[in-house]
């Protein structure tokens, strides 16, 4: 299956495919971003169809899955939504919403996808790899496969590993992770369930996350090489990247990077989460402590409380409800408690969630109106179609400053004239839709916003921080932290560095 479309780029796409889920494709597709960036040439990253509730809007208000995002900050580019043409955001009960090319397009179940979907999928994938090729003369997409490539109870409908690599006639390599063990089988594996034409296209193998001295690794290396009659073309040791992680349940796994944090955060871990890299500042700050709240507890311990994103947020609700984590919350609040809900959190704290259209898991649960933890008096209605868009404003509070983020969420939110609260609630911004804010009774604040990405804001975050070091009695920290942008790019840096120490990219790039 040879392109048709008159594509030849002068730079071969580089693909990298993966022996499983979790092999390390997304930080090597970042690392060769920035490697070819630094060799002065003009990549572009791509991943025909990803499945993730992390999420990027770019400047067009169209969703694309934000490991994309960091790709393309890698390549120096601004992200746009032909570069991840399909994303499917789970949404729990073997369904999901389906996105092609930053629009939604509606629900599907997993039965169904490959029956209704799989042909305008490809259709899809083709028509954005021709939309970057041409608006971007001389570049080289730099490709991510998507689990293993060669499941073959689902091969014959896989939409982005093989199909692309085909079609582009891109040069691949194929990435392993050593920790998992049974590195030898799983290349061994891969490769002897690819077709003659599939295997050809495999230039090189890359051996990730190797603990220890490599030199010991010399014997494995050649008996791979003799093996498969394909170069290993490097073996990146062990990396303690602090990178977003790609699916909700790698939150769990994510080291702690702290030395003497002065701050305790508690983020609740909702089934439905969503969009969890907007906390990746926080994670960057030495300060700070995060901690994922998942059961009952006494709040306490923390010096703030984070609701994130969600999915479903009806169904989330029920959950804090179930758990008697809206009991523990509330009981926070009464104790000067400082708590912040960005987007769907945002909308739990306030009294009404109302969701006629059953977009929001009401079709999951069969409460179509329910009561938010009713911290804020805000009422959030559920509408048919999804606000996605950038966002420049200013805040008014904790401080003026300039803002920059992202919205995503169905559902307007307005202040609910039948509370009794009105009178003490805030705007934080000048476009006054976009978050509240009230003093809680004893000190410390109730906030919420839509804006995803409100901590990259370094002025705003800075502020925000100095305000819960006061409830305290913390010194307020005069110094400013470090910009989190110019922490990312040094971590991009750092990676790619890593990568220039032990991967021969050059064999790919003829």
């Amino acid at each position: 299956m040879h392109s048709t479309e008159n594509h030849n780029p002068k730079s071969k796409p580089i693909m990298v495919l993966g022996t499983s889920s979790g092999a390390g494709k997304s930080l090597t597709v970042t690392a060769i971003c920035r490697l070819l960036k630094n060799l002065g040439e003009k990549p572009i990253p791509f991943k025909g169809q990803n499945m993730s509730n992390n999420a990027w809007v770019d400047w067009n208000g169209g969703e694309m899955a934000y490991s994309q995002a960091l790709q393309a900050f890698a390549c120096g580019i601004v992200p746009s939504s032909e570069m991840n043409p399909i994303l499917l955001k789970p949404q729990g009960d073997s369904t999901c919403e389906v996105i092609h090319l930053g629009k939604s397009m509606g629900i599907t179940t997993a039965k169904d996808y490959y029956k209704d979907w799989f042909n305008p999928g490809w259709e899809v994938i083709k028509n954005s790899i021709n939309i970057i090729y041409k608006s971007n003369k001389n570049c080289r997409l730099i490709i991510e496969g998507a689990g293993s490539p060669v499941e073959m109870n689902l091969i014959h409908r896989d939409l982005t590993n093989l199909r692309v690599a085909k079609y582009l006639e891109a040069n691949c390599i194929l990435v392993t992770d050593i920790e998992r063990g049974g590195v030898f089988a799983q290349i061994i594996g891969t490769l002897e369930l690819m077709k003659p034409d599939e295997r050809k296209l495999i230039k090189g193998i890359l051996i990730n996350r190797f603990r220890g001295d490599l030199s010991l690794f010399e014997e494995g290396k050649k008996w791979i090489e003799n093996k498969t009659q394909i170069p290993v073309l490097g073996i990146i040791p062990w990396l303690d990247d602090k990178f977003p992680p790609e699916d909700s349940l790698d939150l769990l796994e994510k080291k702690r990077y702290f030395t003497n944090p002065e701050i305790k955060v508690g983020i609740i871990k909702l089934p439905s989460i969503s969009n969890f890299s907007d906390f990746d500042p926080l994670e960057n700050e030495d300060s700070i402590l995060i901690e994922w709240v998942m059961e009952s507890q006494n709040l306490n311990q923390f010096d703030f409380i984070i609701l994130p994103g969600s999915k479903q947020t009806i169904k989330d609700q029920l959950f804090l409800n179930e758990s008697g984590l809206s009991k523990d919350i509330k009981d926070y609040s009464n104790n000067n408690g400082n708590i912040f809900g960005i987007c769907g959190g945002l909308q739990m704290l306030g009294t009404i969630l109302e969701d006629p259209f059953c977009k929001e898991g009401s079709r999951l649960t069969s409460e179509q109106s329910i009561k938010g933890i009713g911290l804020l008096p805000l009422k959030t209605i559920f509408l048919k179609n999804k606000i996605t868009r950038q966002i420049n404003s200013e805040s008014i509070w904790p401080k003026l400053t300039k803002i920059n983020g992202f919205e995503i969420h169905n559902g307007t939110t307005e202040l609910d004239m039948n509370s009794k609260g009105n009178l003490k609630i805030k705007h934080i911004f000048k476009d006054s839709d976009l978050g509240w804010y009230k003093e809680n009774c004893k000190g410390g604040s109730i906030a919420g916003t839509y804006i995803h990405g409100i901590f990259e804001n370094d002025d705003w975050r800075d502020n925000y921080i100095n305000l819960i070091r006061k409830t305290k009695n913390l010194p307020i920290s005069a110094k400013k932290s470090r910009s989190y942008k110019i922490k990312r790019e040094s971590i991009i840096n750092n990676l790619a560095n890593e990568f220039n120490k032990h991967f021969n990219i050059s064999l790919l790039l003829n």
